[in-house]
């Protein structure tokens, strides 16, 4: 018999000639990896792909087309660290891409796509740190080491925490200023990839013609052009003009395709019951744009439907027009469980296994934000329903990206340097910058700007005046100015009193993904309005901040999580303060924060001045005080129609020549036109002058006005350049905005500003939807907004 202690020696001498014999295989392996010509970056990045997809198994392939974000609870400790050996019990194959690394989904129960309040989110040395990890763990510890895509939201900066928040979408549109825009894109890229993200989900270049949308404040606007302007300089700012990108870029994801922003009755995800024509004409030009323009690699498709397909089982929108059309050689990423969502909300197919095949044959490249469908890819390829060969063309553009990003040579950052490249002084300046031009001024009568030695005893009103609003998609910036705050420091300095009444609550809350909306109760607001007027009475100038809160308008993405409204009235007691402070007689001053256009009629009849604020971002407090004093001279201008009421939607500029015919009982004339906004000066535009009156139809003809700054003070004007076709063989809109130009002239001062008309600017799609130019005459126009245009008329021969 074999004593025990030979026993126990033999099988320790075993497992240690294993444990060597295993760490002698992963050092061969890691030294393999290191020699394997798709580590090789001398090699073309067609020659690397090639080389890793043939090293694939199916199983490895179809991992890198999956996400994980609710479920990030299977691959961390129950503090959130990250654990590599969880992470290969889960993810044996390796994994595509991680969704939002720097939230804290999966350690608490949360829904829908916002943080709910449950928890804060990681910082930035945090977020680096556990990018890091996840990072090492692929690198290191997967057969093939194939890095993994970090993924945010990045729609007005970087959401996160502490990070710059810019002005939100709908504002940064009403600068006109796209250099702008690729420079706040810029820092946006720059604070994400400073942390270890890698891809950013924006910009949202959705045409938006529905203000009930309680996503309206997420798009540039309702007008193609505009739309396709802001959003290609985002995509430049976000990516660079070149790849692979540079150590500070970042890529970015073209969204919503398509119809996203005129659902059915204005609710989210409806129905865009839209044309092929109106597809083309009005909805694809901002991604066909971006696509053949830029070198975008994301597009991700939109939640909604299009003549009964939805976009995410839709083959002729993500294949036909999208790659076969136009070309894109990018990766397309769902929506955020959209391809589930072919089961529970469209009822288009009975099970995952189905919409996996719906969604992939369409042209479906990523699931996210987690594994509920494509996990069956693998089991439709055995079945044949799916080659492996299909299965490869995906692969090949994810893994081109990966190669592009130089996360194969440069997988991890330093943490330690992440707070530092956060929000730094430039950054700042920034969004400041960018809050005053940002700004509209709809209304003033004299009163604005105002004088620190006449205006008396300042009263700021509304719960928003001291806390800020900063709209959807935001996190917690290092310190938001209050406008409450940027006056207090204007009283400071310019020696007058400022006192503050709340006047009006909207919500308990502002948190944009709770669930619950605690409206305030009138019992509440009964006593705050009263407490405002009396103090209103010793007052002499008041300001008041009215609008929406990150609640009251918002995306509404799901059943228990609305956000759209049926109204387009500002909501609560708002009104019925406004008119009580308005009947004091005073000189008062309504600056509007909010993310959709509001049917302000009271105001409009009786402010003493109105400003379009929309969210400014993080300077709130200082671009307000900016603004309202004078140092900075308001000229954003409307990237949308404001209705007088919701009886007159849809409002949008660009309509066809039978519409907009009259009503029994009001105008169909909007409250402010699209691309309105006055200045503290003045300026004449002369009539535009073309360089030929006729041409042909495969030519183009320079357009010119002089442009004066007629008044007192330094100030901005965008220069807006409309088309109509006169007369064609389909109808055309009354006029088309195709371009436009923000200008900086001192007093007196003049310039001339000039636009090249190209035959892409004249053309459309005749009955077989082919674009042509046909002959006839173009009017041309030439003014301040799509309302005040002076004309000529072109000709093609």
């Amino acid at each position: 018999m074999k004593s025990a202690t030979a026993v126990v020696t033999r099988r320790l001498f075993g497992a240690s000639t294993i444990a060597l014999t295993a760490a002698t295989a992963t050092g061969a392996l890691a030294k393999a990896k290191e020699t394997l010509p798709y580590k090789n970056p001398g090699l073309s990045t067609e020659a690397r792909v090639a080389d890793l997809l043939g090293r694939m198994t199916l199983e490895e392939k179809v991992a890198q087309m999956e996400c994980v974000w609710q479920k990030k609870g299977d691959i961390q400790d129950p503090d959130g660290k990250f654990n590599p050996k969880k992470a290969s019990q889960v993810w044996p194959n390796g994994l595509g891409m991680v969704a939002r690394p720097s939230d804290q989904q999966g350690l608490a129960t949360t829904t829908g796509a916002g943080d709910s309040g449950a928890m804060g989110n990681r910082d930035a040395f945090n977020t680096a740190t556990h990018v890091n990890a996840m990072q090492k763990w692929a690198v290191e510890e997967t057969r093939l080491g194939i890095p993994m895509i970090m993924h945010e939201e990045a729609l007005h900066g970087y959401v996160a925490k502490d990070a710059t928040s810019f002005p939100q979408a709908i504002g940064l549109a009403s600068s006109f200023d796209p250099d702008m825009a690729t420079k706040i894109f810029s820092v946006a890229a720059r604070e994400m990839r400073a942390r270890g993200a890698n891809f950013a989900l924006a910009p949202v270049v959705d045409v938006a013609r529905e203000p009930r949308w309680g996503r309206i404040e997420e798009t540039y606007g309702e007008d193609p052009h505009l739309c396709g302007a802001m959003g290609k300089a985002a995509v430049i700012g976000f990516q660079g003009e070149t790849l692979p990108l540079a150590k500070d870029k970042v890529f970015a994801t073209l969204k919503h395709m398509t119809g996203h922003g005129q659902p059915e009755n204005g609710t989210n995800v409806g129905p865009a019951e839209v044309s092929e024509r109106t597809l083309r004409e009005d909805f694809f030009p901002p991604f066909e744009k971006i696509v053949k323009e830029t070198n975008i690699r994301a597009v991700m498709p939109s939640y909604n439907e299009i003549d009964g397909v939805p976009s995410h089982a839709n083959k002729w929108l993500l294949t036909t027009i999208l790659r076969n059309e136009w070309g894109f050689k990018g990766v397309t990423v769902s929506d955020y469980f959209a391809i589930n969502e072919m089961i529970t909300r469209h009822h288009l197919v009975p099970n995952t296994t189905e919409a996996a095949f719906r969604a992939f044959k369409a042209g479906v490249d990523i699931e996210t934000p987690d594994n509920q469908t494509y996990g069956n890819l693998i089991d439709l390829v055995k079945a044949g329903r799916i080659s492996e060969d299909e299965i490869n063309a995906v692969v090949s553009r994810i893994l081109e990206m990966k190669f592009q990003s130089g996360l194969f040579e440069n997988p991890y950052v330093d943490a330690k340097k992440a707070d530092a490249l956060t929000a730094t002084p430039d950054a700042v300046a920034l969004a400041r910058e960018a809050a005053t031009k940002s700004v509209v001024l709809l209304k003033n009568n004299g009163v604005l700007p105002l004088e620190a030695k006449k205006v008396g005893k300042l009263l700021v009103l509304g719960t928003h005046a001291k806390d800020t609003p900063i709209g959807g998609y935001s996190d917690k910036p290092r310190h938001v100015v209050s406008v409450l705050e940027g006056l207090q420091a204007e009283g400071k300095k310019g020696g007058f009193e400022v006192a503050y009444s709340e006047g009006v609550r909207l919500t308990e809350q502002r948190i944009w993904g709770q669930d619950v909306i605690n409206f305030t109760p009138d019992s509440v607001n009964d006593k705050l309005i009263a407490d405002a007027v009396e103090a209103a009475k010793s007052a002499d100038t008041i300001v008041m901040v009215l609008g929406d809160n990150e609640q009251t308008s918002r995306e509404a993405w799901a059943d228990n999580h609305m956000g759209d409204r049926q109204s387009l009235d500002l909501i609560g007691r708002q009104n019925d303060l406004a008119a009580q402070i308005f009947a004091l007689g005073k000189p008062t001053v309504v600056l509007l924060l909010n993310g959709r256009p509001l049917s302000v009629n009271l105001l409009n009849e009786k402010a003493d001045a109105l400003i379009e604020g929309w969210y400014m971002g993080q300077e709130t407090g200082w671009a307000a005080a900016d603004i309202l004093f004078g140092r900075a001279n308001p000229g954003g201008k409307l990237p949308v129609s404001i209705a007088r009421n919701v009886g007159q939607l849809p409002i949008f500029y660009n309509y066809k020549p039978t519409a907009r015919r009259g009503y029994l009982d009001g105008t169909t004339s909007p409250l402010f036109p699209f691309g309105y906004g006055l200045s503290y000066t003045t300026f004449d535009i002369s009539a535009p002058k073309l360089e030929k009156d006729t041409i042909g139809a495969a030519d183009s003809v320079v357009v010119s006005v002089e442009v004066k700054n007629t008044g007192s003070r330094k100030g901005d004007e965008v220069v807006q350049l409309y088309i109509r076709d006169d007369f064609s063989s389909v109808t055309r809109p009354v006029k088309e905005l195709k371009g436009f130009k923000r200008i900086t002239l001192e007093p007196g001062a003049s310039q001339t500003v000039s636009f090249t008309i190209t035959p892409a600017d004249l053309q459309f799609y005749n009955m077989d939807m082919q674009r042509v130019v046909e002959p006839g005459t173009f009017t041309i126009s030439v003014g301040p907004n799509s309302v005040d245009l002076k004309t000529a008329t072109l000709t093609v021969a």
